[in-house]
């Protein structure tokens, strides 16, 4: 049972830790490459709100919406 424990340590710190070992390393060498994958998820996040918003303007300009009161009278 020793050995399964000591195979799961194996596996998180030699193998799916390793790229951020790697980004560890390449962060003393330049700032840009190291946050490189935070640029690029800021951006996607960045594309993906802005076609949302755009995708609940164009439904909301269209009047689609069924915007009648029906869960609560108080409301």
């Amino acid at each position: 049972m020793k050995d399964f424990f000591y195979a799961i340590q194996d596996l998180f710190v030699n193998v799916l830790f390793a790229p951020y070992d790697a980004l560890r390393a390449l962060e003393l060498d330049n700032w840009w490459a190291a946050n490189f994958g935070s640029w690029l998820f800021m951006i996607i996040g960045l594309v993906a709100f802005t076609y949302w918003m755009g995708q609940l303007k164009k439904f909301n300009a269209n009047n689609e919406e069924d915007k009648s009161i029906s869960s609560h009278s108080y409301l």
